[in-house]
């Protein structure tokens, strides 16, 4: 099982971006477990200045808004 985290803010474009990331996932039927991670202190450690941010199995895979094209592509190739 992937361990997918969206780091993000509470803004509505962040909110629709983790919701893209869950449909996707969902979609593909892949087991990964995804969380909404919004708490700074918890994105310190990815050294992360652009959101929101998709990290795949502690790996920083993107920063800032995607298309879910780009979304699903990245997820496959990391999953």
């Amino acid at each position: 099982m992937k361990n997918i985290k969206i780091l993000m803010s509470r803004c509505g474009c962040n909110i629709a971006f983790a919701e893209s990331v869950e449909k996707i996932v969902k979609e593909s039927g892949l087991e990964a477990s995804v969380s909404r991670i919004d708490d700074v202190v918890q994105m310190l450690p990815y050294n992360v200045m652009t959101l929101p941010a998709l990290v795949v199995d502690e790996r920083l895979v993107s920063t800032g808004k995607i298309s879910e094209d780009k979304i699903k592509e990245l997820i496959k190739g990391e999953i």
